[in-house]
């Protein structure tokens, strides 16, 4: 039986996140989540984020959608996106950013008492590091700027959501390529999976 638009989720995500939201959906058969995403690229201008959210929150209000979910955390707006849950009444993933909810937030705020001089890659980052992190710092044209940018990190902790050798090989190449140790670490989803799954769950209603 088709499903209408009110018994249907509508999660609103942050590209960076896109391919782990679809795969957690096909393997535990949420079929009633559709995926809408901003650009994973905005995380280097995050004051672009939390007015598009407004925009994407109101189509999918006009579109008849009983629930909504950010695929966001604090991600950088400076509390922004924390307001727009507030006023619209609707959850985000819980952690500053992607890395914490990956690691599991409460163990990666842990681990940065002591790994401050750590540069953390994921997947996506590690998977497109050319275009996250090379060209918007201009490392391409400009060498001289590595040390300069990256001189006080010490090492490159590729938080890792798959298995995939290639994108471990790409971690490395990172690492060598920023003059920096590598460390590998397997995450999984974190705590994005539980969060995910919470939504197969119906909202309470007061009354």
């Amino acid at each position: 039986m088709k499903r209408t638009s009110a018994e249907k989720v509508q999660i609103i995500a942050c590209g960076a996140i896109a391919r782990e939201i679809v795969a957690i959906c096909n393997a535990n058969g949420m079929d009633h989540i559709d995926l809408e995403c901003l650009p994973a690229i905005w995380h280097v201008h995050p004051e672009k984020i939390a007015p598009a959210l407004r925009q994407k929150i109101a189509a999918a209000r006009a579109a008849g959608y009983g629930r909504i979910f950010l695929g966001y955390a604090e991600c950088g707006t400076q509390g922004q996106i924390d307001k727009i849950c507030e006023a619209e009444g609707i959850e985000r993933i819980a952690g500053p950013h992607c890395y914490a909810f990956f690691s599991g937030t409460e163990k990666f705020l842990g681990q940065c008492e002591h790994e401050f001089t750590a540069f953390y890659l994921t997947d996506l980052i590690t998977r497109q590091f050319e275009a996250f992190v090379i060209e918007p710092l201009k490392l391409d044209k400009h060498p001289e700027l590595r040390d300069m940018v990256f001189g006080n990190y010490t090492k490159i902790v590729y938080l890792a959501q798959t298995e995939d050798l290639e994108l471990q090989q790409k971690a490395r190449w990172a690492a060598d390529y920023l003059g920096l140790a590598y460390e590998y670490r397997f995450t999984g989803y974190g705590d994005l999976e539980p969060a995910l799954r919470a939504l197969q769950a119906p909202m309470n209603k007061a009354g």
